[in-house]
């Protein structure tokens, strides 16, 4: 980076006349103001304009010692990436060293996270029926699918914001049904649901190692802060709740299992 020192604006060398008090409650004579302003070559004058005011001016090349004295020049490197910036209006400007590997799987995880919220729904929809009747698993499944639709909008904005183009795909139709000939619906729901969180991690990680492939630094400090962390956490939690169904088996354990999640969180939410 090139740094060179260059002349500044600096004071006219006018002399000091009749002048009235700067301040009402100052009262500075002119021997004062030469005083004061000789030792740096700059002096202060009053205009014939009959208003007493005092003026300082500006000019260039009076005084050669710079008052600030840094002035910033471009160097190669900055001139090589204004070259770089594209014309084309269908081009995106933001977009740096953000390969086409990365822009693709981003839209390979937003339609995982489509697909698994759409399942989510799915089970949201089933435990909901006034026959199964079990709110705490509805209301669970309806939270995860809200959660998975967040997941795929974040990765969304990010896309748009490294300069990529979010290309959705296709959705594939859920299963309605969740009973099972030798498991509890709640059961094979719960352990279907596990499978998908571990599903979604899987893909996280494909899409962090191609980050890291591409050192795209900013990709992967993405993946691990809004993503990783979080989805360590839902997999043990569905996974308890997969270990507490089996331990219930059917029947009445189930119904107290159901209001434990249906009142969850509650109690936090009154302290």
């Amino acid at each position: 980076m090139l740094l060179r020192a260059a002349p500044a604006f600096s004071l006219s060398n006018h002399q000091v006349e009749t002048q009235a008090p700067l301040f009402s409650n100052v009262s500075l004579s002119q021997t004062t103001f030469s005083r004061y302003f000789s030792s740096s070559s700059h002096q202060l004058y009053s205009p014939r304009n009959g208003t007493g005011s005092v003026v300082v001016c500006a000019t260039k090349g009076a005084n050669h010692k710079p008052l600030s004295g840094v002035v910033f020049e471009p160097c190669k490197e900055v001139k090589k990436e204004l070259d770089l910036v594209p014309t084309l209006p269908q081009v995106s400007l933001a977009r740096q060293k953000f390969t086409d590997d990365c822009e693709a799987l981003i839209n390979e995880q937003i339609n995982v996270e489509y697909n698994v919220s759409y399942v989510y729904h799915s089970m949201f929809a089933y435990f909901d029926r006034d026959n199964v009747a079990l709110k705490g698993l509805a209301k669970l499944f309806k939270e995860l699918s809200l959660e998975e639709r967040e997941h795929a909008e974040k990765f969304m904005k990010y896309q748009n914001k490294r300069g990529g183009k979010v290309k959705l795909q296709s959705i594939l139709m859920p299963l309605s049904e969740f009973d099972h000939a030798e498991k509890a619906d709640e059961s094979y729901a719960m352990e279907l649901a596990l499978s998908l969180e571990k599903l979604t991690n899987e893909k996280l990680l494909d899409l962090y190692s191609v980050a890291v492939r591409n050192h795209d630094v900013q990709l992967t400090e993405f993946i691990q802060s809004e993503y990783l962390v979080e989805q360590v956490e839902a997999i043990k939690k569905i996974s308890e709740y997969v270990a507490q169904l089996r331990r219930v088996g059917k029947g009445h354990g189930v119904w107290h299992f159901d209001q434990m999640l249906l009142h969850e969180g509650e109690e936090a939410a009154i302290a």
